[in-house]
């Protein structure tokens, strides 16, 4: 067991759990040393900014990377997560975004479950985040911001923002669906101001600031954003999103892309502590 009694029920209250480097600086290095290859790629889940040419984030890594597939089966995050939702787990999104430096752009006030509910068939919230820092995230490099207990108010409904602008600065297909609209710095169903201000008023705001190697857990109808990074700082975080294997979406007319969301239903198998760090040695 990773978590205490207490952590547990500050996770229940809070929406979500902070830990500071609760994987090590030699997990962190070997994480690192995989980024440029992989940004480099041509990868169909690639985002990039508006500039068309910084990435923004990428998808499915843990498909075709081994020290990435590893971290989505570590022990750490794995099993408290099972313990969480009651049940045993499959993979169902893996992402890794990208705040570059002096150029990584905002997320907007958003819950992630909407997204899930409305494009995918999510029949509930019996899913969990898990982000890993890849870097160091502070003041500077557009932090994540949250709103803590907001994940009580369960899933707040929002109509969908104007598909051409949406779409504004992206290129669709008719293959991609117009999914890219979901990970555009102008969100499709982003929070209004109206609704964040008094969402602040009533559980406040903070955000997280901590080392590489700290993981936060948080509930997928927890509210939250990033602004710009403007810093000479960039930083990187993985984000594993783990869903019941008793929580299967249903069919929807027009799937997103398997890389966006998982269908080999198969539970997690935790593999040891220290399995992350042998992949040096296979």
């Amino acid at each position: 067991m990773y978590f205490t009694k207490e952590q547990f029920q500050v996770y229940q209250n809070q929406g979500f759990l902070l830990l500071n480097q609760y994987l090590s600086t030699a997990e962190v290095e070997m994480m690192k040393a995989e980024l440029p290859a992989l940004f480099a790629e041509d990868s169909p889940g690639k985002v990039l900014e508006k500039d068309k040419s910084t990435v923004r984030a990428i998808h499915a890594s843990h498909t075709r990377n081994e020290v990435f597939e590893r971290l989505s089966r570590h022990p750490r995050l794995v099993e408290p997560v099972m313990r969480l939702l009651g049940s045993e787990v499959y993979i169902y999104q893996f992402k890794i975004n990208a705040k570059a430096a002096f150029s990584g752009d905002v997320w907007q006030w958003h819950q992630d479950y909407i997204f899930w509910r409305k494009e995918d068939g999510l029949p509930t919230a019996r899913i969990i985040n898990v982000m890993v820092l890849l870097d160091d995230m502070n003041e500077f490099n557009g932090p994540f911001f949250l709103i803590p207990g907001s994940h009580k108010e369960g899933m707040i409904d929002t109509s969908v923002k104007n598909s051409t602008e949406s779409s504004k600065n992206q290129e669709f297909s008719a293959e991609n669906s117009n999914w890219k609209a979901n990970f555009a710095a102008n969100l499709k169903y982003s929070l209004n101001q109206e609704t964040v201000a008094d969402l602040v008023s009533t559980y406040g705001v903070t955000s997280i600031k901590a080392p590489a190697g700290s993981v936060l857990f948080f509930d997928s109808n927890l509210v939250h954003a990033s602004p710009c990074n403007i810093s000479p700082f960039a930083r990187s975080i993985a984000i594993i999103t783990y869903n019941s294997v008793e929580n299967i979406p249903f069919p929807v007319e027009n799937p997103r892309p398997e890389f966006l969301v998982g269908r080999d239903y198969r539970p997690v198998e935790p593999l040891a502590e220290e399995s992350l760090l042998l992949t040096s040695l296979v």
